[in-house]
C-alpha cells in the first residue's frame, strides 16, 4: 500500500467501504433484476395479494396500483444505490486529496459512506413493505428512521467536503 492510501484513505476507510458497499448493492440489485425481474415482481404482487381483503378492501386495483409503484420503488433503489455510491467514493476521494486527514474529513467520509448505502437500502424497504401495507405512503413513513437521517448524512458530508473544498481552495494556505 503506497503513502497516499496510507496516510490519507485509510482513514477515510470507513465510509469509502461503506460507499463501495452501496454500489455493490446497487448493481447487485440491478444483476437481481436482470435476472430475475419476474420472481420479484411476483413477490411484491404476493404480498398484496395476502393483504387484499385487510390493506385493499379487496379492491384489487387499489393493490395492482400500489404493487406497481413498489417496483418503481425497486428500481429507486437500485438507482440510488449505485448513483450515490459512486458520489460518495468521489467526495471521499476529494476529502482524501485536500490533505491530511482530520476528524472532520473523518465524519464527513462515514457520513457520505453511510448516507449512500441507508438510501438505497430506505428505498428497497419500502417497495418490499408497501404491498402488503396497502399503501406507499405508510410504507415510506414506516421507514423515516432510515430515510431522514441517511439523507441527512448525505446532506452533512456534502456540506463539510463542499466547505473544506472552498477552503482549500481559496483560504488562507
Amino acid at each position: 500500500m503506497d503513502d497516499f492510501a496510507k496516510s490519507r484513505l485509510r482513514p477515510l476507510g470507513i465510509g469509502l467501504i461503506l460507499a463501495l458497499l452501496a454500489i455493490g448493492f446497487g448493481w447487485g440489485l440491478g444483476g437481481v433484476f436482470g435476472a430475475a425481474e419476474a420472481s420479484v415482481k411476483a413477490v411484491l404482487a404476493d404480498s398484496g395479494t395476502e393483504a387484499l381483503q385487510s390493506a385493499y378492501a379487496g379492491d384489487s386495483a387499489k393493490m395492482d396500483k400500489v404493487v406497481s409503484k413498489s417496483w418503481s420503488y425497486m428500481k429507486r433503489a437500485h438507482l440510488h444505490g449505485g448513483v450515490l455510491g459512486a458520489s460518495a467514493v468521489a467526495l471521499i476521494l476529494l476529502l482524501a486529496s485536500l490533505g491530511p486527514p482530520k476528524r472532520i474529513t473523518q465524519v464527513a467520509s462515514g457520513a457520505l459512506g453511510a448516507g449512500s448505502l441507508g438510501y438505497g437500502l430506505y428505498w428497497m424497504f419500502a417497495g418490499f413493505k408497501a404491498p402488503g401495507m396497502g399503501s406507499t405512503g405508510l410504507a415510506k413513513e414506516s421507514l423515516d428512521w432510515l430515510a431522514i437521517p441517511s439523507a441527512g448524512a448525505l446532506l452533512v458530508g456534502l456540506g463539510i467536503t463542499a466547505f473544506l473544498t472552498i477552503r482549500a481552495m481559496y483560504g488562507k494556505p
